[in-house]
């Protein structure tokens, strides 16, 4: 008898949402992911302090103005917690671009860009990896541009479906919804109660841009993230792709229940008219709801949060 983490790899792609290397080595997963609350957990595992000590040294020979000197340990730090990942996994490793940059479409590029140079310099190649930006009307002009330079972007910090009708209108690679943190903005601003993992809206909204992308031809990965228990992501099983963290992917992997494929593209269809929004429209629509617009700015301040907090440890060094 299989597993439900050994089912769902039989019709989902399975991405691993940490940075834990020993997590990576037990679960096998198709891709990974990294932010910057991720990279602060990777510190304090046996052996990364030696890898931030690298990359600070590495930064100061480069020279610069302080704040250059941090950006670029930073990257440097990110970088080579990424290639030890790719190592270990047969796909893609996502990385993420600085969150102070979200509303800044030309400091979005020149980042990707200089993180992909750092990745191609240390032996990886850009088809390896996965540029992560905010999904802000900037961040998505940004995946746009780099995707004509073959430069294949995840965009994250999705809650609303019109970030998601931008996205695929782009022509980016791959959005990640997050579903757990709509799930979580409901149950603190609404009566709503969650009895089945149908009824989570979390899930609701994973489902309405599966549907929405297959329907209209779109080649754009749904890659579901942000999980808050097994129930959501067995409520997604058949998405193309799902990010999962070591605690619950144990949890299904020590699960030998049936798991019944959820979302197929043959099997879905979407109410709403294809559409290609323009800047007016995008931020009119992301301002009318509520969750999508609280929900996207607080995931932005807590991306830079940990973003400092990993700055502060360079500066202690």
């Amino acid at each position: 008898m299989k597993s439900k983490l050994e089912q769902l790899r039989e019709m989902t792609l399975v991405v691993a949402d940490t940075g834990d290397i020993e997590a990576m080595k037990r679960f096998r997963p198709q891709d990974a992911t990294t932010n910057p609350s991720l990279l602060l957990k990777a510190v304090n595992l046996e052996g990364y302090d030696r890898k931030l000590e690298l990359a600070r040294e590495w930064a100061a020979k480069l020279g610069g103005s302080d704040a250059e000197q941090l950006a670029n340990a930073c990257d440097r730090f990110a970088v080579s917690v990424g290639r030890d990942i790719v190592s270990l996994i047969p796909g893609r490793i996502s990385t993420e671009v600085d969150a102070r940059l979200s509303f800044d479409t030309t400091a979005s590029i020149e980042r990707a860009r200089k993180l992909i140079g750092l990745y191609e310099e240390a032996g990886v190649p850009r088809d390896r990896i996965l540029i992560k930006l905010a999904s802000t009307w900037e961040g998505i002009r940004a995946a746009e541009q780099l995707e004509r330079e073959q430069i294949n972007c995840n965009l994250t910090l999705l809650f609303g479906f019109s970030q998601a009708a931008a996205c695929a209108d782009a022509g980016v690679y791959l959005i990640s919804p997050f579903v757990g943190r709509i799930r979580d903005w409901y149950l603190a601003n609404t009566d709503l109660e969650i009895k089945r993992p149908e009824d989570d809206p979390g899930v609701q909204s994973v489902q309405r841009i599966y549907a929405y992308y297959k329907q209209h031809g779109y080649q754009t990965v749904v890659m579901g993230a942000s999980f808050r228990n097994t129930g959501e992501i067995e409520a997604l099983a058949g998405c193309d792709r799902l990010t999962i963290s070591p605690d619950l992917m144990e949890e299904l992997d020590h699960d030998m229940g049936e798991l019944p494929r959820q979302l197929s593209p043959g099997n879905v269809r979407s109410d709403d008219p294809k559409v290609a929004p323009s800047e007016a429209v995008f931020r009119y629509d992301l301002n009318d709801d509520a969750m999508a617009i609280e929900k996207l700015a607080e995931g932005i301040r807590n991306f830079v949060k940990d973003q400092v907090k990993l700055e502060n440890l360079i500066r202690q060094g």
